[in-house]
């Protein structure tokens, strides 16, 4: 079974939203910390939110107040609610699991990525 699937990509005008959905396996999706991360052209990957398994979660700075990771337990999966999105926002964006809140290099799951783009 592939660890995390991503899905919810897409293309969407400044303003608007969308709901990111990673799938994961029973064993990863019972890591202790969930996290997305994005990487835009020609940038680093960067940290955008994590969830541990105490509920704890953290956002960077850019998308506070703007985005939120809830997670359904029993479809073991974890989503990432976009709204209010800027053209700043333009990434590709990775789920990851089994790793340390922003460390991206701790993480041991990677889902392939999905594409968002925000128009202005």
């Amino acid at each position: 079974q592939v660890p995390l699937v991503e899905s919810g990509g897409g293309s969407v005008q400044a303003g608007g939203s969308l709901r990111l959905s990673c799938v994961a396996s029973a064993n990863t999706y019972s890591s202790y910390c969930l996290g997305w991360f994005r990487q835009a052209p020609g940038e680093e990957r960067e940290g955008v939110a994590f969830i541990d398994n105490d509920g704890y979660t953290n956002y960077a700075d850019s998308v506070k107040g703007r985005l939120a990771i809830p997670k359904d337990d029993a479809k073991n999966t974890l989503y990432l609610q976009m709204n209010s999105l800027k053209p700043q926002d333009t990434a590709v964006y990775s789920c990851a699991a089994d790793g340390v809140g922003f460390v991206e290099y701790s993480y041991n799951y990677w889902g392939q990525g999905t594409q968002v783009t925000v128009s202005s």
